[in-house]
């Protein structure tokens, strides 16, 4: 388990990134130009948290649910994540940062799933910041197909099912290279995690912003981060304990 000390930056950050549609509307604009504007918060964001020295940044881009939105706004979706695909890809591998997608790939058009494996064969061996983008996920999905492969592990004999513990499934959840993650951001002022990370976040600080994604900057990172630095993560202990452990 992590150590209950908070440091002053957190390992893994996730950040749910909410708020598109409205600042179009707010704007005046099409819901599209929204998510267009929220591309300059990714590049900020990301920017920031390579300064920061943040290891792993998660952003949830496209969830399961978000299928259900209106025909044409999730085909501009698909349009906007295949040219961030074409376009970004590259400046990442300048930059050293690896990029993983995590979510269920076969919902993808053939085109979209191609350039995911070339932009995670291009970054794979990269020592930077670790860019994971969560892109048809959902965290109940995540944790039902980790339990689908432990059941079949026992079906063809290779385990017990007494074996199975919340060690063998963490091995099972999706993006397990990655450090559990300390600090949750969602924007536009919403507080709830949306199925997001849901065993990935069982330990995880929650920062809600007032602000919506466009308007989310690297100041407001810093805001997030330095909220973080201040609080005491116990994991269960009392804050004797804590303290205890920090004399």
């Amino acid at each position: 388990m992590t150590s209950p000390q908070s440091s002053q930056v957190p390992r893994h950050v996730a950040i749910i990134m909410d708020g598109n549609n409205r600042w179009a509307r707010a704007h005046g604009m099409s819901g599209i130009r929204g998510h267009h504007a929220g591309v300059e918060s990714v590049r900020a964001v990301i920017r920031r948290a390579v300064e920061r020295g943040v290891e792993t940044l998660t952003l949830f881009a496209f969830s399961s649910e978000n299928w259900k939105r209106p025909a044409g706004e999730v085909r501009a979706l698909m349009e906007l994540f295949l040219m961030a695909l074409k376009r970004e890809v590259r400046k990442l591998h300048e930059h050293d940062i690896r990029l993983t997608i995590v979510g269920e790939r076969d919902a993808f058009s053939k085109s979209i799933q191609q350039h995911i494996q070339r932009a995670e064969a291009l970054t794979q061996d990269n020592r930077g910041l670790h860019l994971i983008v969560a892109a048809n996920y959902g965290g109940q999905w995540d944790i039902a197909m980790a339990a689908r492969r432990l059941a079949a592990r026992v079906e063809n004999g290779e385990m017990h099912a007494a074996d199975i513990d919340e060690a063998a499934l963490d091995r099972e959840i999706i993006a397990t290279s990655a450090p559990p993650v300390d600090l949750c951001i969602r924007t536009s002022g919403e507080q709830r995690i949306s199925n997001f990370l849901l065993w990935q976040l069982a330990y995880s600080e929650l920062f809600f912003s007032p602000r919506l994604w466009p308007d989310f900057d690297a100041d407001a990172f810093d805001e997030a981060i330095d909220a973080f630095a201040g609080r005491q993560r116990r994991f269960g202990m009392t804050q004797e304990q804590i303290e205890a452990q920090g004399a």
